[in-house]
């Protein structure tokens, strides 16, 4: 399962990836974590201190390897240097584990808490100005189009603050989508714009409520979001401390806080996946960045890329 944390700036999305990642981990699941949020947070949430996870080798610095490596000798794709964040894998290219071995993934990665972790990397001086983030999350695009996740494996990625992954076809590519949400109108106008574009296409979304302070916040969620709202949570002093930098193990939660984790849990194991909507929105919106930019910017026509007897199954699994 592929798994998305989204929210209002502020809203606690972070916090509760790195939750969610604990807790797998502590139930012995294999996880891979991705950091694509510009505030880049997760590690340091994760428990790692701030100068560690400034070491953290970056996927923004090593796009070019990257594009090499998963090429592979896909003969549609002649150097990476053609490949685009959307370019989808195809006969020949190089498919990702989870967790098992792999030279790229061990070379940019860092394992916490049992967990594998990427980070994009923030911005840099020479980014200011010039450049925007979707140059960086690119390559987390690309890793999810490659990688293999198979059953009871997962995929946990922070995702950039409010609508803006909008920009590009990286919200299409999560089995379920996790919005944070805080008892207040600006969180709540945040969800109506995520949910409306969620809609169109057919993305699973559920909400999780934060920092709620009594019944009424409750309510107020409820009757603002309604089924979408699958649990809320508290303040936890747990927490508190773990963001405070003190360390954090899983027993340390309160049974609130475990049980919403199990509820979540619970949520995307139900959460069927859908194969055919993955492959499509993965070639359609390769060929919609290939029109509105990227033919021109490589100087060559990327509709050739897709390979049409290449289709996402239960097959690739089987061949890993």
């Amino acid at each position: 399962m592929k798994i998305a944390f989204v929210g209002k700036g502020g809203s606690g999305k972070t916090t509760l990836s790195s939750l969610f990642i604990r807790h797998l981990a502590a139930a012995g699941r294999p996880v891979l974590a991705m950091d694509a949020d510009i505030n880049q947070h997760l590690a340091v949430a994760l428990g790692m201190d701030e100068r560690e996870a400034a070491a953290i080798p970056t996927l923004g610095d090593h796009l070019p390897e990257i594009k090499d490596y998963l090429r592979g000798d896909n003969p549609r794709i002649p150097s990476g240097a053609v490949m685009v964040k959307t370019t989808p894998p195809g006969r020949g290219s190089r498919r990702l584990p989870v967790t098992g071995p792999d030279p790229l993934l061990d070379r940019l990665s860092v394992r916490m808490l049992g967990a594998r972790l990427l980070a994009t990397g923030a911005f840099t001086e020479e980014d200011l100005g010039v450049a925007c983030y979707h140059s960086k999350v690119g390559a987390v695009e690309l890793l999810l189009n490659h990688l293999l996740d198979g059953p009871g494996e997962y995929v946990v990625v922070d995702m950039t603050a409010g609508a803006d992954a909008f920009a590009s076809g990286l919200f299409t590519r999560f089995d379920r989508t996790f919005l944070v949400v805080e008892p207040t109108r600006k969180a709540v106008a945040v969800y109506r714009q995520y949910r409306d574009y969620a809609a169109t296409y057919d993305i699973p979304l559920s909400v999780i409520g934060n920092k709620i302070t009594g019944s009424e916040d409750v309510a107020y969620l409820r009757d603002q979001i309604g089924d979408d709202l699958l649990v809320c949570l508290g303040h936890s002093p747990a927490v508190r401390a773990m963001e405070q930098g003190r360390p954090l193990s899983i027993d340390d939660l309160e049974a609130s806080t475990r049980t919403a984790l199990d509820t979540i849990h619970h949520t995307v194991d139900a959460t069927p996946r859908d194969w055919d909507r993955l492959t499509r929105q993965m070639v359609d919106f390769h060929l919609k960045n290939a029109r509105a930019w990227a033919n021109e910017a490589t100087g060559t026509d990327l509709a050739a890329q897709v390979d049409p007897d290449f289709v996402l199954g239960p097959d690739l699994l089987a061949s890993r």
